[in-house]
């Protein structure tokens, strides 16, 4: 199935199937009680959703929205369990799923743990340029969002976005001059 950006896969506190990322980018947004969004992953491609139900079945844990066109695999959760079941050599596979999430998330945490936030902001750009190359972070995310993932302020990213753009103007190369 085909994904634009912005359409949701699946919702916080349904149950359902479970699903393959072939291409693209998903976002997971967990809502609070007061209705306040808060974007607790992303999904990259080859990813299998949700992680917490690759053994066993669970309620979705956020909302699946795709960040970019995106293309994913349902799979059925009855096939999914069964082959599980039948097959053990399948829980390797399932373990290296989550120990490629692990590994991404020790990424995430090593933006989160840079001192200065401009380094934040860097580090969160070089990672996600791999899977959106040369468009900006701020096509596929909100500055809030970015602010969430690396533990600052809408404000403050705002001010780092604005301090980027004119660095780079500053640099510029200047055309042929007139003579």
């Amino acid at each position: 199935m085909l994904l634009h950006k912005g359409e949701i896969l699946f919702r916080q506190g349904e149950t359902g199937s479970l699903y393959h990322l072939r291409s693209g980018m998903l976002k997971i947004v967990r809502t609070h009680e007061d209705g306040s969004p808060l974007l607790v992953n992303i999904i990259t491609p080859y990813e299998t959703i949700p992680h917490h139900s690759l053994i066993s079945p669970m309620p979705y844990h956020g909302t699946a929205v795709a960040l970019v066109t995106s293309e994913v695999v349902m799979l059925q959760p009855s096939e999914w369990y069964e082959e599980l079941a039948r097959s053990p050599e399948k829980y390797q596979e399932v373990a290296l799923l989550l120990q490629s999430k692990l590994r991404m998330l020790q990424q995430r945490i090593d933006q989160l743990s840079q001192v200065k936030p401009m380094d934040k902001l860097i580090k969160l750009q070089q990672w996600f340029r791999q899977y959106i190359g040369a468009s900006s972070l701020t096509d596929v995310l909100t500055q809030d969002e970015i602010g969430q993932l690396i533990g600052l302020r809408r404000e403050t990213v705002n001010r780092l976005l604005r301090a980027q753009a004119s660095d780079s103007a500053v640099r510029l190369p200047e055309g042929p001059k007139n003579s």
